[in-house]
């Protein structure tokens, strides 16, 4: 069960790191499949692809001009239009040479550009688990000064039931001594302790 996980994971962090060279070779392999069935030499083709790659240059330049520009529209104008001239030229020539060239340049930018996205990714996750762990710390910390609040109020209150149980018990123990009499205390000027224990709030 484990190694299945193991195997899960390692493959879902492994395809990203994959999906460029995936990409070109998808685009490589379906340009030579097209060269192979008429697109070698073919003028017409070459020209559809060229105006096609330049269209989508075109686009993904002016997604990204202004204030307004969307990174993400113009990033996938310009994917598409390298993939189209990488199609154009590797369906036009009749060897593999300059389409093996052009794919591992291809490659090497598609990697170039996502290194930069999987970096910002990874910094973003970074400080997001950073965050996470602060927030735990502080929430750690109140907790553990609530509970030592909540300890003192107890001991307090304790504290205070035990002091009325002693007076209690020193009033009853004096009322038994033999010879006690209010009067006399009274009348010897002796601070007398009241009869009734004052009421004590216990928290």
């Amino acid at each position: 069960m484990n190694e299945h996980l193991t195997a899960r994971h390692w493959l879902a962090a492994a395809a990203p790191k994959a999906a460029p060279a995936i990409a070109t070779s998808t685009v490589l392999i379906l340009a030579r499949i097209w060269n192979a069935n008429g697109a070698e030499h073919s003028v017409g083709d070459a020209v559809l692809m060229t105006a096609l790659s330049l269209g989508a240059a075109v686009a993904g330049a002016l997604a990204s001009v202004g204030r307004a520009g969307d990174g993400l529209v113009a990033g996938t104008a310009f994917a598409t239009s390298g993939a189209l001239a990488l199609t154009g030229v590797a369906g036009y020539a009749d060897g593999l040479s300059l389409p093996l060239l052009l794919w591992a340049l291809a490659t090497a930018l598609s990697y170039g550009l996502a290194a930069r996205h999987w970096r910002t990714d990874r910094h973003d996750a970074i400080d997001y688990e950073r965050r996470a762990i602060e927030r735990r710390e502080e929430h750690a910390h109140i907790e553990r000064v609530e509970a030592l609040r909540a300890g003192a109020q107890i001991e307090v209150a304790h504290t205070g039931a035990a002091y009325a149980e002693q007076l209690a018990a020193a009033l009853i123990t004096r009322a038994a001594l033999p010879g006690f009499d209010h009067t006399q205390l009274t009348r010897a000027g002796l601070p007398e302790l009241p009869a009734t224990t004052p009421e004590i709030t216990k928290e």
